[in-house]
């Protein structure tokens, strides 16, 4: 199977009418002008040399509202890449825009220029979260525009937040199922932060929102996460690109910012399955040696978690004096087995139907 790579361009803001209450893309981005096209050459000629051949790749228009540019713009952009695309460079071209910025017209000239993934950035599904978030359109606009991206052939990625003004974790979920009934191809779940100079800094200072915890946000996005996972919706990412520009000291004034945010959602989701595959064994066994972990190699600091922090947890949990963990090759992604030293594993949980007992 070929390995998606993203070559992102980076527009920030452009041709977005609104400015949603926690919206700086200059700083989110680190990009303060949008890249001529010379620019956006130069981009592609340089990624290119990098990406192994064997990859399907797509140039990525990230961080404004594509369809919203001018269409002149529009059409310099997409013609830029045309070449690539003729020689089979680039396998198509991914863009991102608002719910309300697309109509059929629109999308079929889209997908006549190599447009093949659409990313909606939706947010919520919550209408009072939308209004409160300053986002200017409706859930329903949100449905027209992903079954719109469906009848034109264009794959549909659709982005969420957790922790906007007006949310909750019992909304985060509803929104999670009203976008899987949506059928998107992939989904990314960013945490809500207050970034300098943005309507949500003036709030916070007055007392007016509260954002996440690290904890909470990370609680949340691993229920969702674990929601999409069982439907077979991939979640491509999870948090911020940790760029040069986001971790300087004065750019996040508040919110559940962490470089590796993604890392510590997965520890989370490892922690709880492991915690399910010990309650099972230890219940079933009337006299048990001391247990241990089995996962794949790539899994380990996720099962172990930063300073042996789930091992520990489930140690005291169940009492356990020692819980060792092993890499085993055998398993396949998101398994994870128990056994001990004498039979090795004698039991295995994978993602999935760990995810549909829950």
């Amino acid at each position: 199977m070929k390995q998606t790579r993203n070559i992102a361009i980076f527009i920030p803001h452009l041709g977005c009418p609104f400015r949603c209450c926690f919206c700086q893309q200059q700083k989110i981005s680190a990009t303060q002008h949008p890249p001529s096209i010379s620019q956006v050459q130069e981009i592609i000629e340089t990624a290119l040399v990098t990406i192994p051949s064997e990859s399907d790749v797509e140039v990525a228009f990230f961080g404004g509202t594509f369809t919203s540019l001018p269409e002149q713009l529009q059409n310099d952009y997409l013609e830029c890449v045309q070449p690539y695309l003729k020689n089979r460079n680039i396998r198509g071209i991914r863009l991102s825009t608002r719910p309300d910025a697309i109509d059929i017209n629109r999308l079929e000239a889209l997908q006549q220029r190599g447009v093949t993934t659409i990313e909606l950035g939706v947010q919520s599904l919550d209408n009072e979260v939308l209004r409160l978030s300053g986002r200017g359109y409706q859930s329903a606009q949100v449905v027209a525009a992903s079954e719109m991206i469906h009848t034109s052939g264009i794959r549909l990625g659709i982005q969420l937040m957790v922790g906007l003004p007006g949310d909750n974790r019992q909304r985060d979920l509803e929104t999670t199922r009203r976008t899987i009934a949506l059928s998107p191809a992939m989904v990314r779940i960013y945490p809500t932060l207050i970034i300098a100079g943005t309507e949500l800094e003036q709030e916070f200072r007055a007392g007016n929102y509260e954002p996440l915890s690290l904890e909470e946000a990370v609680e949340i996005t691993a229920n969702m996460y674990g929601l999409f996972t069982r439907a077979h919706i991939p979640v491509i990412r999870m948090g911020l690109h940790p760029s040069e520009e986001l971790q300087q000291s004065d750019t996040v004034v508040a919110g559940p910012f962490h470089p590796a945010f993604g890392e510590l959602v997965l520890q989370k989701v490892a922690l709880e399955q492991a915690r399910c595959l010990l309650k099972n064994h230890l219940s079933s066994q009337i006299s048990v040696q001391e247990p241990i972990l089995f996962c794949p190699p790539r899994e380990y600091s996720q099962l172990v978690g930063p300073g042996r922090i789930n091992i520990a947890a489930l140690q005291t949990e169940f009492g356990l004096k020692e819980l060792k963990v092993k890499s085993d090759q055998t398993l396949s992604s998101g398994s994870m087995g128990i056994g001990d030293m004498h039979r090795g594993i004698t039991s295995v949980l994978t993602r999935e139907r760990y995810l549909a007992s829950i």
